[in-house]
């Protein structure tokens, strides 16, 4: 049976086969987009892989589910088939380099998995890398809850590494068309490029005039197979100096920059290039969700760079104006274990800063003045007490500096964002205080933000030595707030 509906859809050689077609094949009612594609058809290819794409879209998240269940599980490769083609590659080896090659071209084809040679067909349809993008992503969003003791989930896992092998190749950088948005673009771009910020939402049409405006450039790969969809967005501010407070960036002024604040100000919109001495990204989103390890914002930003650079050659400074995201839930975590145990956040508090913390939150003893310390930082209430936002601004800061540090996952940055851009060559060069005071931001990192510098003629070398060393290039100001504080006073 397997045979037979592996050579329904799944075969290569399927236009040579011809199938006597059973009557009640065809009288029965269609419950699965498997129907389409896995049981004997007298429609052709084309519009069966049409059929298949339209009845996934209409299925529900748990039907989806039992679909992709189904094809990673009964579709893979040929597992008995590959034993023998290995047999016969090792027994080769003495017969020539022609019977060599033609033995590995063997093993090489029943190593490919039966849905391959569906998902090759949906690829070329019109619309059809959109929806292996689409199908990737609610792979994705299954597989962190599925049992790994279960052997269907090995399957599932085998099917999204196949599939981002072949986005990976179908959005190369060399694919992809780098597009600068201004208000002049498209009604449905704009709206897109509002809809799909995820890092400061886009409020009102405002705010878009003003991100794509004067002082500004947003940049988007797009892609011919989604010649309407932005794949990745970089959003840059044009400044006087790399900003350290996002609100100067998305926030539009009317008085000219000031000294305090080095964002340009809008009093016309006319760009006045001795006004731009800096190039800061200060947004990066990838849009689709299924191309997810597949990296495309490095190119993006090396572009963009190249871009900005041929526009106003005397631009001196790079760097980004990055979220911290994770940071207060981590934090939560280790004032939960100071409770409890140890935490490496203890050393950022010498034991005069914990009697002042514990005088400033009217704690009766250590283990209550930690309780206190922990809800007021999980509500965000800390920030409207002036006092204890002054006193936490030397350890939170310090904190932090060891979290984007220190903190790792396989020997890489622990943060995201962070791993990103050391990955890109960046150097962490800068923790700035209360530069997101928005409620995304105090959740985020406790309204802490921090900027990534790229020196162009460092960041090949750093880059290197952070992806084989796992070596963190880091600024003196950012090495002053390393410095352990056992008996200094935060104060």
């Amino acid at each position: 049976m397997f045979l037979l509906l592996k050579s329904c859809f799944f075969s290569p050689k399927l236009c040579r086969v011809i199938l006597k077609i059973n009557p009640q094949i065809k009288m029965l009612s269609v419950k699965t987009p498997l129907d389409f594609i896995v049981h004997p058809s007298d429609m052709p290819l084309e519009s069966r892989s049409y059929e298949f794409c339209k009845k996934y879209i209409q299925l529900t998240p748990e039907q989806r589910i039992d679909v992709l269940k189904e094809l990673a599980v009964k579709y893979n490769f040929d597992q008995d088939g590959t034993s023998k083609a290995a047999e016969s590659f090792i027994t080769s080896k003495n017969k020539g380099t022609g019977v060599v090659l033609k033995a590995a071209d063997r093993l090489k084809s029943v190593l490919n998995p039966s849905y391959a040679y569906a998902f090759n067909r949906i690829r070329k349809l019109d619309g059809g890398v959109k929806f292996i993008v689409d199908v990737r992503e609610d792979l994705l969003k299954i597989l962190p809850s599925l049992d790994f003791n279960d052997d269907t989930t090995y399957h599932l896992k085998a099917l999204n590494n196949y599939l981002k092998e072949i986005l990976s190749f179908s959005f190369n950088v060399g694919f992809l068309k780098l597009e600068r948005i201004t208000w002049s673009s498209s009604c449905y771009m704009l709206e897109k490029i509002s809809q799909y910020e995820a890092v400061h939402p886009i409020r009102n049409w405002t705010d878009i005039k003003q991100r794509v405006g004067p002082y500004r450039r947003c940049y988007v790969f797009t892609h011919s197979c989604m010649p309407k969809e932005p794949i990745v967005v970089l959003h840059t501010a044009l400044t006087k100096e790399i900003s350290s407070s996002i609100a100067s960036i998305v926030r539009k002024n009317k008085t000219r920059s000031s000294p305090e604040n080095s964002t340009i100000k809008f009093v016309d919109e006319i760009e006045n290039p001795k006004e731009i001495q800096a190039a800061v990204f200060y947004s990066i989103t990838s849009t689709q969700k299924g191309l997810h390890g597949i990296e495309l914002g490095n190119q993006l930003i090396k572009k963009v760079v190249r871009e900005v650079l041929a526009e106003f050659p005397h631009i001196s400074q790079l760097s980004s104006l990055s979220p911290i995201p994770g940071f207060r839930e981590w934090l939560l975590l280790e004032i939960k274990k100071l409770r409890t145990g140890n935490s490496v956040i203890i050393t950022f508090f010498s034991e005069r800063d914990q009697s002042n913390l514990k005088n400033l939150l009217s704690a009766l003893d250590q283990q209550s003045m930690w309780i206190t310390f922990q809800s007021l930082i999980a509500s965000n209430r800390w920030i409207n007490d002036e006092n204890l936002k002054e006193f936490l601004k030397a350890p939170l800061m310090k904190i932090c500096a060891h979290y984007l540090y220190a903190e790792k996952r396989r020997a890489n940055a622990l943060n995201s964002v962070a791993h990103f851009h050391l990955r890109n060559g960046a150097v962490l060069w800068r923790l700035n205080w209360l530069a997101d005071m928005s409620p995304r931001g105090l959740d985020n990192s406790c309204g802490m933000m921090v900027n990534y510098r790229y020196y162009l003629d460092e960041t090949e070398s750093n880059s290197k030595n952070y992806l084989e060393n796992h070596f963190v290039t880091i600024s003196d100001d950012v090495k002053d707030l390393l410095t352990p504080v056992f008996n200094k006073s935060s104060l």
